[in-house]
């Protein structure tokens, strides 16, 4: 197994010790704090859900980096991926004077207001995997998360390497995207990165339909997309999640899910590679590449925390190094702007 599968699986474990929990917080019941408690510093996280094996184990990494150990109260909010509620667990985490405030935010739009009263009362925000669409940019302190527009980049790179290998033309794709929740960075970049792609290599892109990033509703919206279409043959999944429903319903279809599609297969492709359902449906080829999306934030943001304490300016914009996995041979590398990305054996 490879050092990328023990560490999901890994997360995945410690994924059950917080499940359905909403918040988190070494504060007492009664409101007092000991001394000790008190000479820490608090962090509010906004966790925007646990729609995903993605955010589980996101949240796992954020509650693992800040402990009372490494001086640190970790207040933690789960928005069950409702804006409404995160905007509430921001206002509460100003009225109780955090010192940080942690943002995953669901959508782009819509946090003018609120930031700007975080700013009002002096609290740094540091915004995690997703970001804002804010006029101010001073609204927050800076940002660390993927680029998810270069993962679907990668991921069309891959597939056009990989069709052009089997001797497939472009007006052979027939393509749907399950995208993620409409308007998340994820499913902004992500969905950019196909339909750009698609444009550019003449590549018949049939569908465009959110599946929220769930595996439920990734099934049930491959089940209506086989109605309506006959001759998919190729299907770009914006989560591993997503990707695992929508081969529910390609083998409750009859059909089978696999990259033989000049046979008749119907390939799929997906992202993030935390999943291990979907770490196992690679390596037996049901889904053919996945597009890591590195959730192990919870050490990044202790480290632009710790600027900020020390007074540094840390960078705006904080990337994650990612990497292709698939179990084909056919591609080893894929190059954007220049730059070679190896696709890596998930069977390593």
């Amino acid at each position: 197994m490879n050092k990328f599968a023990k560490l999901a699986m890994g997360l995945l474990l410690s994924v059950a010790m917080i499940a359905g929990c909403g918040s988190s917080s070494i504060q007492k019941d009664n409101g007092e704090e000991t001394a000790e408690e008190k000479n820490l510093i608090t962090i509010g996280f906004s966790q925007l859900g646990a729609e995903s094996d993605w955010r589980s184990a996101n949240t796992v990494s954020m509650q693992s980096a800040f402990v009372p150990e490494e001086g640190y109260n970790l207040i933690y909010k789960n928005g069950q991926q409702k804006q409404v509620n995160q905007i509430t667990a921001i206002r509460t985490f100003i009225q109780q004077e955090v010192d940080y405030i942690v943002l995953a935010p669901v959508t782009e739009s819509g946090w003018d207001s609120v930031l700007g009263e975080a700013r009002d009362a002096g609290i740094p925000v540091i915004l995690v995997d997703r970001r804002v669409d804010v006029p101010d940019k001073n609204l927050y302190s800076c940002w660390v998360g993927s680029d998810f527009e270069l993962e679907g980049r990668k991921m069309a790179a891959w597939i056009q390497k990989y069709t052009e290998t089997i001797g497939m033309k472009a007006d052979e794709l027939h393509i749907v995207n399950i995208q993620g929740t409409i308007g998340s960075t994820a499913q902004i970049g992500r969905t950019r990165g196909l339909a750009n792609a698609a444009r550019e290599n003449g590549w018949d892109l049939m569908a465009e339909v959110t599946g929220d990033f769930t595996e439920t509703k990734g099934r049930e919206v491959m089940s209506g997309l086989l109605k309506r279409f006959d001759d998919i043959n190729v299907v770009y999944c914006e989560n591993d999640n997503e990707a695992i429903g929508a081969i529910d319903a390609i083998e409750a279809a009859g059909k089978k899910a696999g990259p033989n599609i000049k046979n008749g297969e119907i390939m799929v492709v997906s992202f993030d590679g935390v999943n291990k359902e979907a770490l196992d449906y690679a390596k037996e080829g049901k889904i053919s590449c996945i597009a890591e999306c590195n959730p192990l934030h919870g050490p990044r943001v202790k480290a632009l925390v710790e600027m900020l304490v020390e007074g540094m300016t840390p960078d705006k914009f904080n990337y994650v190094d990612e990497k292709l996995f698939s179990s084909i041979d056919d591609v080893t590398e894929v190059e954007i702007d220049g730059v070679v990305y190896p696709v890596q054996d998930i069977g390593e």
